[in-house]
């Protein structure tokens, strides 16, 4: 998912795709443990992912706080 499409997700939505991402990465974890991993480059995207996830949820709710108190 780009960043420009997780901009566009609403607030529920951002939970349910980190946690979706968490869960992928803890299989793929287990997978590299047992060492029947295809993708390993899977792990470092899906970090990333989780971390872009968070940011531009932080970033919006930044962003509303702002706006709120301005008004």
């Amino acid at each position: 998912m780009k960043p420009s499409e997780m901009r566009n997700l609403k607030g529920e939505d951002f939970q349910k795709e980190i946690e979706s991402r968490k869960k992928e990465l803890m299989e793929l974890r287990f997978q590299a443990a047992m060492g029947t991993l295809a993708q390993p480059h899977r792990v470092a995207q899906l970090r990333r992912e989780v971390a872009q996830l968070n940011t531009i949820r932080r970033e919006q709710t930044v962003s509303e706080l702002k706006n709120g108190a301005s008004k």
